[in-house]
């Protein structure tokens, strides 16, 4: 699979700051049963955003703003509970590219990593920084591996393993990275027959 290359973006956040975000409340099980990520970002977060007939919800997620931003800042502890890829598929197919927590499960972490969406842990000030701020522009530099703050809100270093940053840079996937490798691995195989 393949993606829009992430090196850096400049965005407005888009902040649900609700602690334990999990991932049935980002991709409820009903919606579990596609294969494709196509309209996927339609039921993000479905349960806050839509009443039982189907109509809009005031939620933040329903705005035009919302659709504009590519960064996501979450509560505390976000992406917990199951392990499901339709959570970031659903996100990125929303608009987000960046999900930024001063904690995220470590299954959501690997999912998103593996399908265009970088999870950023962040410093605490930094996030509570972020939550009382919703809407600023902020910028990720992936190159760099930092989140730069507005209005002298400092500049912050995270960590990604460089293989998955690497990916993200490319706009592939593991399975994108190694058909990007085919020729070395013909002329491995071709010296090794």
């Amino acid at each position: 699979m393949t993606f829009a290359p992430l090196t850096t973006i400049t965005s407005k956040t888009l902040v649900l700051p609700a602690a334990n975000i999990d991932t049935d409340q980002i991709i409820p099980a009903r919606f579990l049963t596609v294969t494709s990520r196509d309209g996927l970002g339609e039921h993000a977060f479905h349960d806050w955003r839509y009443k039982e007939d189907g109509s809009e919800t005031d939620h933040i997620l329903n705005t035009d703003d919302a659709k504009q931003c590519e960064i996501l800042v979450g509560g505390h502890n976000f992406g917990c509970g199951s392990s499901r890829e339709h959570a970031p598929w659903s996100l990125t197919d929303y608009g987000f590219r960046v999900v930024i927590s001063s904690e995220i499960a470590d299954i959501f972490r690997g999912n998103s990593l593996k399908n265009g969406l970088l999870p950023i842990v962040i410093d605490k000030r930094a996030h509570e920084w972020l939550l009382d701020n919703p809407g600023a522009d902020v910028t990720v530099d992936l190159e760099s591996c930092e989140v730069r703050l507005p209005r002298n809100g400092g500049t912050y270093k995270f960590e990604i393993d460089e293989f998955s940053r690497h990916c993200l840079m490319q706009g592939v996937d593991e399975m994108g990275y190694l058909e990007m490798q085919a020729d070395a691995i013909k002329a491995y195989e071709t010296r090794h027959v």
